[in-house]
């Protein structure tokens, strides 16, 4: 048992700012005064539709979100935009996808339940381990958009640009990398991501739609998945993931304090740096992503065999480094350095790695 708050290295539900607890903990018999939690309030409240509102305008001020883009909650996190994706935005056309990880096949195979999909490139071939690049994606002319993973959480990989589809809608799952770093909302026609890894707790899926993309939901259409019945009633067709929005809130005042996105960003990227400059001085951990698509959010790497990855888990996990191991797919370990890990975290996992290596040749 710890007696002190461990490194949670989970790939989601992931680990929140600790100063984003400690102040969620300070509100959450009595929120503002009100007398009562955040988690009791009515949706269609005064009370809850100010922190509503507060947390949109947050968003777009912390995302520079440019008018015209609606702003939507949704339950099912990320997994129920896989369908609801094709349900809408098809309109009996087709969509160009991308495979560059799990993640993406798992929209396409979605996809295909509801029209035609073209698969217009698939990175399996070397175990997703790279990024296709500009001049490798054939879009398909009159597709009604092309979907794409901007991270890869249990590859490692991330795309080091923002796709040129001409004209057609660009939509991304940004589930592992979103409020990581500054983003430019105006090239994308969607752009979703469930919450557990770097917004908020699970269960929650952040919408930017832009407005005018056509929006054609199928007959069969639930009402919690159409857009059209999403923007009307401003995500409250139901009753919304009420405190996880809070939560979002509470976390986007985290980020301005630090110094917005920009500030985010360096952190990340130095966080990073610890780990990979690490990799890359050892003959003993390989790291099998391509050095130029590496993520910063999800880092994976591995030990000479499986006997000893079961076993850097298991140590690891016992010095208060959680959830280390890599996911089943890929086997070894993944580190997922998402917005909340403290670069604290990251050295002490690398001081860890250097003790195992030197007990393990």
């Amino acid at each position: 048992m710890f007696k002190e708050r461990i490194y949670n290295f989970s790939a989601g539900p992931s680990m929140l700012p600790e100063p984003v607890l400690s102040r969620v903990q300070g509100e959450l018999l009595n929120y503002g005064g009100t007398g009562i939690s955040v988690m009791e309030m009515s949706h269609r409240s005064k009370m809850y539709l100010d922190i509503f509102e507060s947390v949109k305008a947050k968003l777009r001020e912390t995302l520079d979100i440019p008018a015209g883009y609606h702003i939507l909650f949704a339950h099912g996190g990320a997994t129920a935009q896989f369908s609801a994706v094709p349900m809408n935005l098809l309109g009996g056309g087709c969509a160009d996808y991308a495979i560059t990880g799990n993640f993406a096949q798992l929209a396409a195979n979605e996809a295909k339940k509801f029209g035609a999909v073209n698969i217009i490139y698939d990175t399996s071939d070397k175990n997703h381990t790279y990024i296709p690049r500009q001049a490798d994606l054939k879009f398909t002319e009159g597709a009604s958009y092309f979907h794409y993973c901007a991270n890869n959480t249990i590859f490692g990989t991330a795309w080091d640009y923002i796709p040129d589809a001409g004209g057609v809608s660009l939509v991304s799952d940004m589930s592992s990398c979103i409020l990581s770093e500054p983003l430019d909302v105006s090239k994308f026609g969607l752009i979703y991501a469930g919450a557990q890894k770097n917004i908020a707790p699970a269960a929650l899926a952040l919408l930017i739609l832009k407005d005018g993309i056509p929006i054609k939901p199928i007959p069969t259409t639930p009402k919690v998945l159409d857009y059209n019945l999403m923007i009307k009633n401003d995500s409250m067709l139901n009753t919304p993931a009420a405190f996880n929005i809070y939560i979002l809130g509470v976390v986007l005042d985290w980020i301005k304090s630090l110094g917005g996105l920009t500030a985010m960003q360096e952190l990340n990227q130095a966080k990073a740096a610890v780990l990979y400059d690490f990799l890359d001085n050892s003959t003993f951990y390989n790291a099998p992503a391509l050095k130029s698509v590496r993520s910063v959010m999800n880092v994976t790497f591995r030990t000479p065999n499986e006997a000893l990855d079961a076993a850097f888990a298991k140590e690891s996990a016992e010095q208060g480094l959680a959830n280390l191991k890599g996911h089943r797919l890929v086997g070894g370990m993944r580190a997922s350095i998402y917005n909340a890990m403290p670069i604290e975290g990251v050295k002490k996992l690398v001081e860890f790695m250097g003790g195992f290596e030197r007990n393990n040749r």
